[in-house]
């Protein structure tokens, strides 16, 4: 199968305007997210709808597609990023990975992990989920949660903390009952394609979770369990966190 990796990244943003073209240790933090990519799959492309990011991208070397200004999310800038991408290589590209521009040391580990997911070929959307780590984290609505069958297929999203705990005497966070979503996605093209089509739902709305709008529609999304830290960057002090961290 062939497989790529699609930065979406767009310079609007609510807390952090420009956040794609920030400087993280002398690189702006979309080159980091591309190198770090790039260690997994052998074809990178950036979308956006942003000619100084579009330039930038550019200047490193990296491969670069525009998008509209309309798309809704980053799923939506991945399915025009593709079949624009298929033909300019005129090649058939099977699966497409969507790899967050505000994680600039994302783990090529997790890329992996997500790749693996379709070795069975019924899986159509595959995403990863962590186990909570602290419990601040289940009350931080920035930090999605994650519900998941047996067979690792995924059941429900929330920014709240699910699942409920009716016996409040129980010591809920070690009961490994609490898992965070990371927010990294694959499809199988064709499904993107799809998904893109598709109205937004009431769930979605509700909670601001396009992934919803995938159960809703009846769409299966297989889940891996990753051991690895991911570390986003949603506003400038979160740049200072990862100095601290000696990730650069």
């Amino acid at each position: 199968m062939e497989f790529i990796g699609i930065i979406p990244a767009r310079y609007a943003s609510t807390r952090f305007p420009g956040k794609p073209l920030a400087d993280i240790g002398g690189k702006p933090m979309i080159q980091r997210v591309y190198e770090q990519a790039q260690k997994a799959f052998s074809i990178v492309y950036v979308a956006t709808d942003d000619e100084r990011i579009q330039e930038c991208v550019t200047n490193f070397g990296g491969r670069v597609v525009m998008t509209s200004v309309d798309a809704r999310s980053g799923t939506d800038r991945c399915a025009e990023a593709i079949t624009k991408i298929q033909l300019d290589l005129e090649k058939n590209i099977e699966i497409v990975v969507n790899i967050q521009g505000d994680e600039p040391f994302v783990a090529p580990e997790q890329l992996q992990e997500i790749i693996h997911c379709f070795d069975s070929p019924e899986v159509q959307i595959a995403t990863l989920a962590k186990a909570v780590d602290r419990e601040d984290e289940l009350h931080d609505p920035n930090l999605v949660k994650i519900v998941f069958s047996r067979e690792k297929e995924a059941l429900y999203f929330s920014r709240a903390p699910i699942p409920y705990i009716r016996d409040k005497q129980a010591n809920a966070h070690s009961s490994s009952l609490f898992y965070k979503h990371v927010g990294l996605y694959a499809y199988r093209t064709e499904t993107l394609k799809q998904l893109a089509r598709m109205q937004a739902s009431p769930l979605e709305l509700a909670e601001s979770l396009e992934q919803l709008r995938w159960l809703e529609n009846g769409y299966k999304i297989k889940v891996y369990v990753t051991q690895h830290l991911t570390i986003s960057v949603d506003c400038p002090e979160d740049i200072e966190t990862l100095r601290q961290k000696r990730f650069f």
